[in-house]
């Protein structure tokens, strides 16, 4: 598959869920009645199929979480302007949220009903700028081990054309939700 027929695959997969998250609740935050007894993939699915609001952040920031399976995250982000640092770079930070974003979805798949998490820990190598001609990264999120207290999971920032960008690790906090 060419560079240019996987941006037109991952363009059309996030134009798809957009459409049927935006003809849901929107952009907001779920209340607690709306999620209480129902796993993290079970959440995180629901989002996707447009029956919880997503969380404010995928719009401040461009990226949109596309595929969620057990312990497993995808993120897509569309760099722009509004990214930029002083330099006239995407900002690391922007690498950082993507990231941390598909790390910790990847690791509220693996929590059952009245489990949470936090992060406790976030590592996160940027081995190349993202140049103004690259429209759309993915931060796929996987879970290296999930247990009791601790959840660890790394990620990788990529383009269509399988470019690396960035590569970060977690460690979260697991504990019973009140």
């Amino acid at each position: 598959m060419t560079q240019v027929d996987r941006l037109e695959e991952w363009l059309a997969q996030e134009r798809e869920v957009v459409a049927r998250i935006e003809r849901g609740p929107g952009c907001g935050v779920a209340k607690p009645e709306q999620v209480a007894g129902r796993s993290g993939l079970d959440v995180l699915q629901a989002m996707l199929r447009g029956e919880l609001p997503y969380p404010p952040i995928a719009r401040t920031l461009s990226f949109q979480l596309l595929e969620v399976d057990a312990g497993r995250a995808v993120f897509q982000g569309a760099p722009g302007p509004d990214h930029l640092n002083p330099m006239g770079g995407v900002h690391g930070g922007w690498y950082a949220t993507l990231l941390d974003s598909a790390l910790g979805c990847s690791v509220h798949t693996m929590m059952p009903p009245g489990r949470g998490y936090t992060t406790a820990e976030l590592g996160v190598n940027l081995v190349k700028a993202i140049g103004p001609k690259v429209q759309r990264v993915r931060a796929e999120g996987k879970v290296v081990h999930c247990g009791r207290q601790l959840a660890t999971a790394e990620a990788r920032l990529v383009g269509p054309d399988g470019t690396l960008y960035a590569h970060a690790t977690t460690t979260c906090l697991v504990f019973e939700l009140r």
